[in-house]
């Protein structure tokens, strides 16, 4: 069996490596003692890593052997001038498997793409050879090997597929190892020109605004394949496939509804899907004392200063100018609660909160950065938006309670 010629057309074709590169190359300790090669190896305690990991073995072994790699690629980096290749033996066979195991799993296209030939720095320059080939190759130039004796044991996955379903499906499908490992190169660009016009949408479609992305509900509802296309947009923000659906129902939703994942929202805000991520409430609340000048909380920096009144109001909506007089230490910064009621300024009657942010038509996220200073159990002011009218300035006031919010982002700038 000459490999050497396929393994030369392979490594070239797939741009693998050149002669100038150096390789670590995972074989066996026999091959390098019979070569004089340098060996490294090492033991690790897979089922204590597993338990710790909430792992399976499968995972836990897997993790350990790269991490190891990683190290040892990081260690010979450091005395080379360029960047070193880890070269694994992984055949055609694995990657039939990887492909079936991941067509099962529901992986999608990019599961479909097999195990690559090229990943960063680890090459598999074997890909293109069977396991009976390369045997017989061992075989031939009286190669040791040694392999794995839990490859016969069925309760790991993997081991299922190569034992006992693909020789099913053999007796039925008589080329089916051959046929997939012939198309694991049409898969992989498939896979490539499906992710470019995955990008071409992206790039037209999305809108991002800070944290948030935002979605044009008109154009996504043109969008051919919709559900295919809304799954590759949202599955980066922890969104499942099964969620795809619930997504596609707020195209057809009022403004308000959402769908959240374990860390992200989408929502629907009149013509827009925002995506934003899910914020912890922080819970806390802060006294401030006639003594405090300045306290920091989620939202900025706000500072207090008493003053003699000046004469004139700032518009500035996050300085709000009050009445001293009416005001009792001391104040309470929360953020606001269903139930909470003020009188915003020019208004002229009580109105809650909740209401009053609906009629500013803020979305659920900006609701949940609102946050009211009180004194004595009633609202001054409804940080950064609008203070009461029961503590606004009067032609009679002497002196004012100015309270200037510094929003975060200018906060940290200074």
């Amino acid at each position: 069996m000459n490999l050497l010629n396929p393994f030369l057309s392979y490594i070239k074709a797939e741009k693998l490596f050149t002669d100038r590169d150096r390789l670590l190359v995972a074989v066996s300790g026999g091959v390098a003692i019979k070569y004089d090669v340098p060996f490294f190896t090492t033991t690790f305690d897979t089922e204590a890593y597993a338990a710790h990991h909430k792992a399976s073995i499968q995972v836990a072994a897997r993790e350990l052997r790269y991490n190891w790699f990683k190290n040892l690629l990081q260690q010979i980096q450091a005395n080379i001038a360029s960047k070193p290749l880890l070269l694994t033996a992984h055949h055609a066979d694995d990657n039939v498997e990887t492909i079936m195991m991941n067509f099962f799993k529901g992986s999608g296209i990019n599961g479909l793409k097999g195990i690559l030939p090229l990943q960063g720095q680890i090459a598999r320059p074997l890909l293109f050879a069977n396991k009976e080939q390369i045997i017989e190759f061992a075989k031939e130039k009286d190669l040791q090997y040694r392999e794995d004796s839990s490859n016969n044991i069925d309760k790991y996955t993997r081991n299922f597929f190569r034992n006992s379903l693909i020789p099913g499906l053999q007796k039925v499908y008589p080329q089916v190892k051959e046929n997939l490992a012939e198309n694991a190169r049409r898969f992989r660009e498939i896979n490539a020109v499906y992710n470019n016009a995955i990008r071409q949408i992206k790039s037209k479609m999305l809108v991002f605004a800070g944290n948030e992305v935002h979605l044009p509900v008109l154009k996504l509802s043109k969008t051919e394949a919709l559900a295919t296309v809304l799954y590759e947009i949202i599955k980066n923000y922890s969104f499942t496939p099964r969620q795809v659906m619930e997504v596609e129902k707020l195209l057809h939703s009022e403004s308000g509804k959402y769908v959240e994942s374990a860390t992200h929202r989408i929502l629907r805000n009149r013509k827009w899907l925002i995506i934003t991520p899910i914020v912890q409430q922080d819970g806390s609340t802060y006294l401030i004392e006639q003594t405090d000048k300045a306290i920091a909380f989620s939202k900025g920096l706000l500072s207090i200063e008493t003053a003699v009144f000046p004469g004139n109001i700032s518009k500035d909506v996050n300085i709000a100018q009050v009445d001293a007089k009416n005001i009792q230490f001391p104040l309470l910064l929360r953020r606001w609660k269903k139930g909470d009621y003020f009188y915003p300024l020019g208004l002229g009657r009580k109105k809650k909160i909740g209401r009053f942010l609906t009629d500013l038509k803020l979305s659920l996220p900006e609701r949940e950065q609102v946050w009211v200073l009180e004194t004595n159990k009633k609202i001054i002011w409804v940080v950064g938006i609008r203070i009461d009218d029961r503590f606004k300035m009067l032609p009679s006031t002497q002196n004012t309670l100015q309270l200037n919010l510094r929003p975060a982002e200018q906060a940290r700038a200074l």
